[in-house]
């Protein structure tokens, strides 16, 4: 997977992670595994998430 950053967003992200002592890679999947739990956990998200999967369930049946 490949992921394009502005140069201000890059800085960021490398003096997170360096202060952090971690690698790049581990700070974008934290930040990944966080966005989606929060998202999840969304009331707003997971109607709209009940309806796109009630649109592909109909889709399949045809």
């Amino acid at each position: 997977m490949t992921i394009r950053l502005s140069e201000e967003q890059a800085d960021a992200l490398e003096t997170v992670a360096s202060v952090e002592n971690l690698p790049v890679s581990e700070v974008i999947r934290a930040a990944i595994a966080r966005h989606v739990e929060t998202r999840a956990k969304d009331p707003r998200f997971q109607v709209s998430l009940r309806d796109r999967i009630g649109r592909a369930e109909r889709l399949l049946k045809k």
